[in-house]
């Protein structure tokens, strides 16, 4: 076997154990208070520059969440790259609304008792892969050890899917005495990795699983949705924080009314929704997405107002398998009156009950 080359401490934070990182991660969560408050003009809205996050991206593009929030309310959107810590801005008190991952927010919610935020409304489902490069074997439980994976970051929705997997397959990672390692990469650390073979294979969102298969000639090992029931399981979803849901209720209200037109526009113009989504991923990363890639991506992935509940409690059992989590409940953590509300008063001009 050959022996690997040493990632850099810059590179992956892989030194400590993923679960005292987590771990790490969540006391922060936990023990924050909300060092500042918006001021009664704003609101602060934070997503990613992801396909899985299609109504922000178009939202922000379109001023859809402007137009409905009104000329006296400033909006401010802010970027992050992982669920985790959109999810500590959040209880901080950095942002009010965050489109996120199931397992941050869970976290979020588990950690600070349930106090701290709740889940509004769905955005998108499935869109996320487990991918191989194309000259390593995975085929048998064997052909798994020694490898090295990577997942966005410890404790996001992806690297407990990762490990979930592992371990259904009778495997242990490194920090559980085993063999298989698994290291927290930016998505563009994992593609520079897999194109110097340092990594044998990802679990990663769209548009980054394309983009391996496309630009780093690897293979895809998983499509995430054939491991769910009907295919389905909550990717990407739309949550508050509780101070916010308390202080400015009609904000919330337009915010979630936005978020559903969105979600049906982009449901009928798949094809105008696909262009803007490519020019804001461009602004950000200056990098259009090949059109290949792109249509492959949005092809594992479906826009949704439905937060999947049953599978938020899956995701939730497996964070505490994991260790990451040790304990609660998920009870009060859906509030959807505001998306009823907003479901309520388009019917009458759609004639359906919208996404």
């Amino acid at each position: 076997m050959n022996r690997r080359k040493p990632i850099g401490r810059n590179a992956v934070s892989g030194a400590l154990s993923p679960i005292v990182l987590f771990l790490l991660a969540g006391s922060f969560v936990a023990g924050c208070q909300s060092k500042s408050s918006a001021p009664k003009s704003e609101v602060r809205l934070g997503y990613f520059a992801n396909v899985t996050h299609m109504q922000a991206l178009v939202g922000l593009a379109k001023g859809e969440f402007r137009r409905h929030l009104g000329a006296d309310v400033t909006l401010t959107p802010k970027l992050f790259s992982a669920g985790p810590a959109a999810i500590e801005a959040l209880l901080a008190g950095e942002i009010d609304l965050a489109y996120t991952g199931p397992s941050p927010t869970i976290n979020g919610f588990i950690r600070s008792e349930g106090k701290a935020l709740r889940v509004i409304a769905g955005a998108t489902q499935g869109g996320a892969v487990f991918v191989r490069r194309s000259d390593v074997v995975l085929k048998t439980q064997g052909d798994f050890a020694g490898k090295r994976f990577a997942s966005p970051q410890i404790g996001n929705t992806q690297d407990i899917s990762l490990r979930t997997y592992l371990g259904q397959m009778g495997l242990a990672t490194k920090e559980r005495g085993g063999s298989v390692e698994v290291l927290p990469l930016a998505n563009a650390d994992i593609l520079a990795l897999f194109l110097r073979k340092e990594l044998d294979g990802a679990w990663v969102p769209e548009p980054w699983g394309s983009i391996l298969v496309h630009r780093a000639n690897g293979v895809v090992l998983v499509d995430e949705r054939d491991l769910w029931p009907n295919g389905k399981f909550a990717t990407t979803l739309l949550v508050a924080s509780r101070s916010f849901l308390e202080s400015r209720p009609e904000w919330v209200q337009r915010v979630v009314e936005a978020h559903l037109e969105l979600s049906q526009w982009i449901q009928e113009h798949r094809g105008e929704a696909r262009e803007i989504v490519n020019q804001e991923i461009a602004r950000y990363t200056r990098r259009r997405i090949d059109e290949a890639i792109l249509t492959e991506a949005l092809s594992r992935l479906e826009v949704t107002v439905d937060p999947l509940e049953s599978s938020l409690e899956t995701f939730f059992e497996r964070a505490k398998a994991l260790g990451y989590l040790r304990g609660g409940s998920l009870k009060g953590m859906l509030d959807l009156r505001y998306l009823e509300q907003a479901r309520s008063s388009r019917q009458p001009a759609t004639g359906s009950s919208g996404p």
